[in-house]
């Protein structure tokens, strides 16, 4: 991950003075990521975003029926994701699923030097928390095609990986100081 420091009014920025700070906090359904990325944003004091907000309609139905999304269902959803990371003047951070790496480099194009978090944890751990969700469109069968899916951040991405067992506000702290390195 490159080094990063925090500037003297706010946010985390690059040591190489880029003013926008941009992070994706992702992972498998039920791995904590709205959660999580709500209390790093408010950590960070940057704007916060669900991916699950920028869903249409068609997407939330295919899935909610227990139907996994297609890449080409995906890709006017990220570039939705992408246009409002870039259209965030001070950075912002977003949790997104974003489990195979053509999401993330299409979620760059929009934002390049995305920082990414990836949330991970055991399946059994994962299952416990989808199935204590009320109300969610994802099905807990759809876990794993999620863990199918994942491909986890390569080491030329700028990521770090985050162990989803602690408590999530231990996690969001951990993210944020390890951003603000």
């Amino acid at each position: 991950m490159q080094r990063l420091q925090a500037a003297p009014d706010g946010p985390a920025t690059r040591k190489m003075g880029a003013a926008r700070r941009h992070v994706l906090v992702m992972g498998v359904s039920g791995c904590g990521k709205s959660t999580i990325g709500a209390m790093l944003a408010e950590a960070l004091g940057l704007p916060f975003a669900d991916a699950d907000a920028f869903h249409p309609p068609e997407n939330v139905e295919r899935m909610s029926a227990g139907i996994p999304l297609t890449d080409a269902d995906r890709w006017p959803w990220l570039d939705a994701l992408g246009a409002w990371l870039a259209a965030e003047e001070r950075g912002g951070i977003i949790a997104c699923s974003a489990l195979k790496r053509s999401y993330r480099d299409r979620l760059r194009g929009w934002v390049p030097g995305l920082a990414v978090v990836r949330l991970s944890g055991a399946p059994a751990l994962i299952a416990a928390r989808q199935g204590a969700r009320a109300g969610h469109f994802m099905p807990p069968s759809l876990m794993a095609s999620q863990f199918a899916t994942l491909e986890p951040p390569g080491t030329d991405e700028e990521a770090l990986a985050l162990d989803i067992a602690a408590a999530p506000d231990a996690v969001a702290a951990e993210a944020a100081r390890r951003l603000q390195v």
